[in-house]
């Protein structure tokens, strides 16, 4: 969701540029920053960016310079009558008066001219130009995260076949977990009942399918492998039209989810570390998500 984009735009009293920039970002926030005067377009422009980007950190900033070298001069008449007056005053007190040019040098009596306020035909003239560039930066800022996109597609293609790899190398592991289960209890058991009678076969194989019941991380495996195609589809369906990075990041969740459970029903050393492997899988994909629209 990052990117930069400037556009620039022109007519014949000023220039102007728009700049935008996107950083990541759960929602989609926008921030305006305009000179004074051009209040009216943060509205439109906030709404502009909600019809092109729906997650990001967006920041638009315009700058507006006027083509004018200089404005008119001209001279304050009222504040040059009274410091005439007060000159007449010093004069006739017995003090120097102050020559033309020091009077000329005080501030406030050369002005610039202010220019003229313009029409609301020519203000929304303006508006419409300064909309149509910033539509322009806009529309550069979206490629640029697109570019990006298509990069982070790849890097989240990898992450998920990851996974994948971890969920096979696990659905393995847990076909060896059963006889562990069976022995670890058959060894526990004995050493609790070493002076008792034995359990019947029956009892003992009602026990062990209990624990191996509870062992079980099929169920987990199978919900794993529905995500992996989840993932996949949900990436092949990414456009700038379809977003999918707040479905991939939910998604993310159920991963999660369901390699704590995996882990958490593990009797096995390896089935453990095989899915602490697969949570740090599925933490690198969560962070790159974070990048996705």
């Amino acid at each position: 969701m990052t990117g930069y984009a400037r556009a620039q735009g022109a007519d014949d009293r000023r220039r102007w540029v728009w700049e935008a920039r996107s950083v990541n970002g759960r929602n989609l926030d926008v921030r305006c920053r305009v000179p004074q005067g051009y209040e009216r377009l943060e509205n439109p422009a906030r709404s502009a960016v909600g019809t092109r980007l729906k997650r990001g950190n967006v920041s638009l900033t315009l700058t507006v310079a006027s083509e004018r070298s200089g404005k008119p001069l001209r001279i304050n008449r009222a504040l040059l009558g009274e410091l005439s007056a007060l000159v007449e005053e010093m004069r006739k007190a017995g003090a120097a008066p102050p020559s033309a040019d020091g009077l000329l040098r005080v501030r406030g009596v050369i002005e610039e001219e202010e220019e003229g306020e313009e029409s609301e035909e020519a203000l929304a003239t303006l508006d419409k130009a300064l909309n149509a560039t910033l539509d322009s930066a806009l529309k550069a800022l979206a490629a640029a995260r697109a570019a990006e996109g298509k990069a982070l597609a790849a890097v989240l293609e990898g992450h998920v076949a990851e996974i994948e790899s971890l969920c096979r190398r696990a659905a393995e592991r847990a076909q060896a977990q059963i006889g562990t289960v069976r022995t670890r209890f058959q060894t526990q058991l004995a050493e609790l009942l070493d002076r008792a009678p034995a359990l019947s076969e029956e009892r003992f194989a009602q026990e062990v399918a209990l624990l191996v019941g509870k062992a079980d991380v099929r169920e987990e495996l199978d919900r794993l492998s529905a995500h992996i195609a989840q993932a996949r589809t949900l990436l092949a369906e990414a456009r700038p039209d379809n977003p999918v990075g707040r479905k991939l990041d939910f998604l993310c969740q159920e991963f999660n989810r369901e390699a704590n459970t995996l882990c958490s029903k593990s009797a096995d050393i390896e089935l453990t570390r095989i899915g602490i492997d697969l949570k740090g899988a599925i933490e690198r994909m969560r962070e790159q998500v974070q990048n996705v629209e």
